[in-house]
């Protein structure tokens, strides 16, 4: 596939154009949820909208600086250290869905039918030391909180499901664990979208006290 082609789907969808970024040893599982068009694309990878904050939320905290992941003078993030960063920190990432159907001609996740859901499980079992799930909007986490029949965490919260391999995903209660399960936390973070009426630095923060609850930090 040509890296400026976004692959379709059936009737008018969109497919994933990238494949699930899965590092070995990844401890968190973080799913956005659809891509934007390929031309607001500063990079090839995820988060890839120069006005989409993530990389600089992520370069706040860890570096003190919002703008570490910035290839300076250009208005494009650095492919490169952000992987090498994901795969040093074990953060995985991927969407929530994987075919879509743009209802509007923009990247709001308002006007985004979700066609086909990403297989959570798959992701889940492909990552055998990951134990969180950081949704990073509002689409995402009804997504997850879908898959797993659990109501949806408030935004910075959290909430505990279970992921078993046979696939009877669901959530944890006290008692009910079961020897091939695997409790995961599952978190809602503000999105890091610039129209989420957050600042950064308070975007920062949540997502902050989030992977030292997680002990990435």
């Amino acid at each position: 596939m040509n890296p400026t082609e976004i692959p379709a789907g059936n009737t008018g969808t969109e497919l994933h154009p990238l494949a699930p970024f899965l590092p070995s040893g990844a401890r968190i599982l973080m799913l956005g949820s659809f891509p934007p068009k390929h031309e607001r694309w500063s990079m090839e990878f995820f988060y890839p909208n120069f006005n989409n904050d993530m990389w600089r939320i992520m370069g706040l905290i860890f570096f003190g600086d919002r703008r570490h992941f910035e290839i300076s003078g250009q208005k494009r993030f650095d492919r490169e250290k952000i992987m090498q960063f994901c795969m040093e920190k074990g953060i995985a990432l991927y969407d929530s869905a994987s075919e879509v159907r743009r209802l509007k001609d923009n990247a709001s996740d308002k006007f985004l039918e979700i066609v086909t859901p990403t297989d959570i499980s798959a992701l889940l079992t492909a990552l055998p030391e990951c134990r969180a799930i950081v949704t990073t909007g509002e689409k995402a986490t009804e997504a997850v909180a879908a898959h797993f029949g659990c109501p949806m965490p408030p935004t910075g919260g959290h909430t505990g499901v279970s992921f078993a391999p046979s696939g009877q995903d669901n959530i944890t209660f006290p008692g009910n664990a079961v020897s091939d399960t695997r409790h995961i936390t599952f978190y809602r973070m503000p999105s890091s979208s610039r129209a989420y009426p957050l600042s950064l630095e308070k975007k920062a923060e949540a997502y902050g006290k989030m992977f030292m609850s997680e002990g990435i930090i």
